[in-house]
Order: structure tokens, then C-alpha cells, then sequence
């Protein structure tokens, strides 16, 4: 239990933490429709350094970092699909970034902040 940040602690406001959740949604629809995913990086930049909780900016990072490891990831499948190993690449990322969205949801409900680095 030493993990799950203590009540009044920080965990940022609640205009925050909504913003927050508009951007976990924005990146979990990005599987469907890139735009949202867009959406959700631009609002993770604009939010980022907005913020004094470090709970608050850890989900931020978590989610910047998804989008564009993911995105790289991605565009190097694209350019492996002509030797026929892209789509084993880009199965993997598409596993990684789902389960990269659910932790960082599955902590942000748990009031858990994530990994910096």
C-alpha cells in the first residue's frame, strides 16, 4: 500500500486530473482513429510543464512517451513490411501501446504515479 499516494497528497486538482482522463481516452482511441491520438500528444505537451504534481506530469510523460515510441516503432514496421517482418513488429507495437493506455489508466484510478524515466 505504500504505493498508492495518501489522501491530500499530491495528486493534482481536479481540472487536472480531468484533463488528464480526456487524454488517456484521446490516446486509447488512437488504435482506430490516429487524429485522437494527435489530439491527446498536442494536449500532453500543451499540459505537461502546466502542472506542479509530479503525479499529474508522470501521466503526461507516460503518455508522451507511448505516442512517440509508438509512432517510431511504427514507421519502422511500415519500412520492414517489404522484407515481411513489419507485421510481426507492428503486432508488437500495437500490444505495447495497449497495454502501455491500461497501466497508465489502471494507475491514474489508483492514484499511483508512473516511471519519469
Amino acid at each position: 500500500m505504500n504505493d498508492i499516494i495518501e489522501a491530500g497528497a499530491d495528486i493534482g486538482s481536479e481540472p487536472e486530473r480531468n484533463t488528464l482522463l480526456i487524454a488517456y481516452v484521446l490516446h486509447a482511441l488512437g488504435p482506430f482513429t490516429f487524429l485522437t491520438a494527435i489530439a491527446g500528444v498536442i494536449l500532453n505537451h500543451i499540459k505537461v510543464n502546466d502542472t506542479a504534481s509530479a503525479f499529474i506530469k508522470s501521466h503526461h510523460r507516460w503518455l508522451l512517451r507511448t505516442f512517440w515510441f509508438g509512432l517510431l516503432w511504427s514507421i519502422l514496421a511500415g519500412v520492414l513490411m517489404v522484407i515481411g517482418v513489419g507485421f510481426i513488429i507492428y503486432a508488437v507495437v500495437v500490444v505495447w501501446y495497449i497495454y502501455r493506455i491500461v497501466r497508465g489508466i489502471l494507475s491514474f484510478t489508483e492514484r499511483k504515479p508512473l516511471p519519469m524515466g
